[in-house]
């Protein structure tokens, strides 16, 4: 990949925004702009999608003064104010803003939820969600297991699932609905939990140096949780995954990167290209414009295959992140690429391009959402950071899964 020096990188969140991935991916690489015409102006539509709900609370980004998370905004309310049931809907805090537009950017709106506990998760009979602690020379964490009712000897893929910022494993798990399609396909899912020590706003810290590379900080936990469940259960070794939303979306890309002995395949939701940032103010600046893997992630590291989501109307992180999480999975592809729109049962349209490498096999598979926020595409809406409306992203994952698992060769 060459150079980002010199290129327009507002063609390119345009190119990105209506869903012209292809161009986008090719302008990224240092060549001119195609020479066609706007078909679907997307960026228009973003600028008028942010939702209005009661439910959104306004954060704070990451500085240093709040240790690197994401935080609420200081309370517009005052000791005048009446006190709020404690029954009633959550209510969104302002503080002062420099207007409407340009506080999109510099406030990220965050979906808040009540938190799920596990007890109100649907368990089927004979199937289990654990809760376990892992414990290794990076530290230690939580996560949850679900193993399905249809257990045997036979070895079972497993699916590693990182939450976004302010979530919860029983949140996570509940909006994705991937439990649900453990049941029914017959794979076990590991939920890690990021603690509120190691991040206020229980964010994965994928902007820190030093979780960024293997055997060192959060990669080397996650790494070692997964394969302590490879190594405790009936779980095939050649079909481990990985996928997250946000800032889980954006470890997910680095665990990818730096462990591929460890993963098969990765799914990115609405995250950012692994060293994409390397401190708290670049993290933010990756958010709102965009940001390039490094050169490390870039020639260092072998390339996985990926599956991408991300809305075109994200105002918390920036679109065009998805076609840099690509131009890194991607890497040198010789193969063939190929362009499709559609749209969801639930009136959704998306733009989806797959690109093959020269044995053509199915490197990178990317969905652009029209209209869609920051939020998990097809899931379930009792969870946070949800848009029912858009394909199912969780299935679209599983399937993409399927068509890869590692092999000696690839090692």
């Amino acid at each position: 990949m060459k150079s980002l020096t010199g290129i327009d990188m507002a063609e390119v969140t345009r190119l990105t925004r209506e869903g012209r991935l292809a161009q986008a991916m090719h302008l990224l690489r240092g060549a001119q702009t195609p020479n066609q015409p706007v078909t679907s102006p997307a960026s228009a539509r973003a600028a008028s999608a942010v939702d209005a709900s009661p439910d959104i609370l306004d954060m704070e980004p990451p500085s240093e003064a709040n240790g690197g998370a994401w935080t609420a905004a200081p309370s517009s309310a005052t000791p005048a104010d009446p006190p709020r049931p404690a029954a009633s809907a959550p209510q969104r805090t302002e503080s002062p803003s420099p207007g409407p537009l340009l506080n999109r950017w510099l406030k990220p709106r965050m979906r808040f939820r009540p938190a799920v506990s596990p007890e109100s998760l649907e368990v089927p009979t004979g199937a289990r969600f654990e809760e376990h602690r892992y414990a290794g020379p990076g530290g230690s964490c939580t996560y949850r297991l679900y193993l399905p009712s249809t257990r045997d000897a036979t070895p079972r893929p497993l699916i590693v699932m990182l939450h976004g910022c302010t979530q919860s494993p029983e949140d996570f798990a509940r909006g994705t609905r991937m439990n649900e399609l453990a049941e029914e396909q017959g794979f076990l899912v590991a939920y890690p939990a990021q603690s509120q020590a190691a991040n206020a706003s229980r964010c994965w810290n994928w902007f820190n140096a030093t979780d960024q590379q293997r055997d060192r900080g959060e990669p080397a936990l996650i790494a070692g949780l997964t394969r302590e469940i490879v190594h405790a259960f009936a779980v095939d070794p050649e079909r481990v995954y990985v996928a997250g939303l946000s800032a889980g979306g954006a470890m997910a890309a680095i665990l990818g990167a730096a462990y591929p002995d460890l993963f098969a395949a990765v799914g990115v939701h609405s995250g950012l290209a692994p060293g994409a940032a390397s401190d708290i103010p670049s993290a933010f600046a990756a958010m709102r414009s965009g940001g390039a893997s490094s050169a490390a992630f870039l020639t260092g590291s072998r390339n996985l295959p990926t599956i991408v989501f991300h809305g075109d109307a994200d105002t918390t992180v920036n679109p065009v992140n998805a076609v840099h999480v690509a131009a890194q999975a991607s890497g040198d592809l010789r193969g063939s690429s190929h362009t499709s729109t559609g749209t969801s049962p639930g009136g959704m349209a998306y733009t989806r391009t797959i690109a093959t490498d020269g044995d053509d096999r199915t490197m990178l598979e990317q969905w652009a959402l029209h209209g869609a926020g920051h939020a998990w595409s097809g899931g379930d809406a009792r969870g946070s950071f949800v848009e029912p409306r858009g394909p199912d992203a969780s299935r679209a994952m599983l399937r993409f899964f399927g068509e890869h698992a590692r092999t000696p060769q690839r090692d």
